[in-house]
């Protein structure tokens, strides 16, 4: 069981895809990533729910992921909280500290809860987390070439290392608040 298959682990409700569907995963794991639906496009939300976390990232690099995954997935089970939709955002504060955003259908009791509401442009890429840096000054120049300021810079990670390495791919959407 890889770390992102916590999500909806010993869940009712079986894992959907980032996009929607319920492809079964190859990996038994996370399923295969569609970029298509992400790339280059404009996603309005009004107050998508999300629970949130404060995650040590040293270097962008989350640490205790896996056991904070856990904890607050068997929460939002037991609060019958799953989203459609499994998804996790990164918002990078600084070089060491991360809020996490985990979306949820309803609130969970005990959990600070977050809602995200504006416009946000949406770019994919691949590649290794090394590539990080790299990729935010490329969405910052998408963003301003689309004549847009960019507020926040969100980072979803579309599957876990290890079924990415399967895949043979590691794609990340940055989602840029303008």
């Amino acid at each position: 069981m890889c770390a992102m298959d916590k999500l909806y682990e010993n869940s009712e409700t079986s894992r959907p895809s980032a996009t929607s569907s319920r492809l079964e995963a190859e990996t038994g794991c996370c399923p295969r990533f569609d970029p298509k639906p992400w790339e280059e496009k404009e996603i309005k939300w009004k107050g998508k729910l999300f629970l949130k976390e404060r995650v040590f990232c040293p270097f962008h690099i989350p640490i205790g992921i896996d056991r904070m995954m856990v904890r607050d997935m068997e929460l939002i089970q037991k609060a019958g909280a799953l989203n459609d939709v499994a998804m996790m955002l990164f918002d990078y504060r600084s070089l060491f500290w991360a809020d996490a955003y985990i979306a949820v259908s309803k609130e969970v009791p005990g959990k600070e809860m977050a809602r995200l509401s504006g416009t946000y442009l949406s770019k994919v890429f691949e590649g290794g987390f090394k590539d990080t840096g790299k990729w935010m000054k490329e969405m910052e120049a998408f963003v301003k070439g689309k004549g847009k300021t960019m507020k926040r810079l969100y980072h979803f990670y579309t599957t876990c290392p290890a079924c990415a390495k399967a895949y043979g791919k590691n794609y990340v959407v940055m989602l840029a608040e303008v």
